[in-house]
């Protein structure tokens, strides 16, 4: 036969549901607490990274704007190899070539660099083809001549390189789906 309870034991049985109730709050709580500090730490860390971002990215509309500047310094200094040279002209041709460096040191000291696509194979993601030319000279695909330089910016396009691509001459023996996809 059952022997009834007592006031004691209803207590300790009372007291042990508590404290299991309590390590079970207790380990929900420390849960949320550990969720919370890495939901932070992540919140923290995705700021930083906007902040180098920002940092770093800032002057693109500005960079972008003296790239302007860079090229119509570059078309005199062409222009200027293309005609007869005077002393006064020399002169002059080398303070635009001094402005046009330390303009580009300026640019390069806030990550913004030259693409170098002559001779390279088009990349869509550098390059902006503006014309095809034959030339068996070289590979299908081929930047055979840039018209506006292209630029990054740390590891970001600033403004692709406008060029001239290299295509099969159309009186070769590949048939046309062979040209397709030559940049």
């Amino acid at each position: 036969m059952a022997k009834p309870h007592s006031k004691e034991d209803e207590v300790v049985a009372t007291e042990a549901v508590d404290v299991g109730t309590l390590i079970a709050e207790n380990a929900s709580l420390h849960d949320r607490l550990l969720r919370a500090l890495a939901e932070a730490d992540n919140t923290r860390r995705q700021a930083d990274r906007a902040r180098d971002d920002e940092r770093k990215f800032a002057i693109a509309d500005f960079a972008r704007g003296l790239l302007v500047a860079v090229d119509n310094l570059q078309r005199t200094i062409d222009a200027a190899g293309q005609t007869r040279s005077t002393e006064a002209n020399a002169a002059l041709l080398e303070g635009v070539r001094a402005t046009l460096r330390m303009l580009m040191q300026a640019l390069e000291r806030f990550g913004v660099r030259r693409i170098d696509a002559l001779g390279q194979r088009f990349d869509p993601h550098l390059h902006e083809a503006v014309m095809e030319v034959e030339d068996p000279s070289r590979p299908p695909g081929t930047v055979t001549q840039v018209v506006e330089d292209g630029y990054m910016i740390h590891d970001r396009l600033l403004r692709p390189a406008r060029v001239v691509v290299s295509r099969q001459p159309s009186g070769g023996s590949s048939s046309p789906n062979d040209r397709e996809g030559a940049f």
